[in-house]
């Protein structure tokens, strides 16, 4: 079964802006969350229980998954320092 993925208006305005080869990764590594939401690498973002966050090098994805709805929500992706803002 696989998830449905949407983007925040946020997460969309960053690929736009970001280089090719860094959305290639990103995208690789958000399809592979449409088959299993919860991948080795995914960690939980400290405070919330419904954020989760996988790493790409220098860069986060935080995400939330809605297993009700089949869907997994891309809530922001940033450089480290500036994810958690």
């Amino acid at each position: 079964m696989m998830f449905n993925v949407r983007y925040s208006n946020r997460s969309k305005k960053f690929l736009k802006k970001a280089d090719k080869v860094l959305v290639k990764r990103l995208i690789e590594k958000i399809e592979k969350l449409r088959e299993d939401p919860i991948i080795h690498d995914t960690k939980t973002v400290e405070g919330s229980k419904s954020l989760f966050r996988i790493r790409v090098g220098d860069y986060r994805i935080l995400y939330e998954v809605d297993y009700r709805n089949n869907l997994i929500g891309i809530v922001k992706i940033d450089k480290r320092p500036r994810v958690y803002d």
